[in-house]
């Protein structure tokens, strides 16, 4: 309960998911579980129009969302992906988030989170060293 209270990182505080129950209406979820809201109006607005959220199923990172989603909230569609989903094409990948700084993230032979024993260089240089 005091995770709720307290760690924006986790979702939504209870104060960011009262005010998004008063003022938005529930949009749709993607396969992450992710969930989009649209605000009932724009009275809140910055910039007359409805503002858009999302609360993020576990720690709140931005490369969680997908493109269509990420679309929808930034404006470059008016309608979300639940009413008119974008057209996939042969050539695109899925998508992934950014696993950077978690324990799923690469780590190439050498690195330290990989136990730091790098092989032996090939090449000519000599470190300099004090005689």
């Amino acid at each position: 309960m005091l995770k709720a209270i307290f760690t924006w990182w986790n979702g939504a505080t209870i104060g960011q998911r009262f005010h998004i129950s008063r003022r938005g209406v529930f949009v749709g979820q993607d396969d992450y579980g992710n969930r989009y809201f649209e605000a009932r109006d724009n009275s809140d607005s910055y910039d007359d129009r409805k503002r858009r959220w999302v609360i993020y199923d576990g720690y709140a990172e931005a490369s969680k969302v997908p493109p269509e989603w990420s679309g929808w909230l930034h404006y470059t569609f008016d309608e979300p992906p639940t009413v008119a989903p974008l057209k996939r094409r042969a050539w695109e990948k899925d998508h992934h988030p950014n696993l950077t700084g978690t324990i799923h993230a690469w780590r190439p032979k050498g690195s330290l989170a990989r136990g730091g024993e790098r092989a032996v260089a090939t090449s000519d240089y000599k470190p300099w060293s004090p005689e």
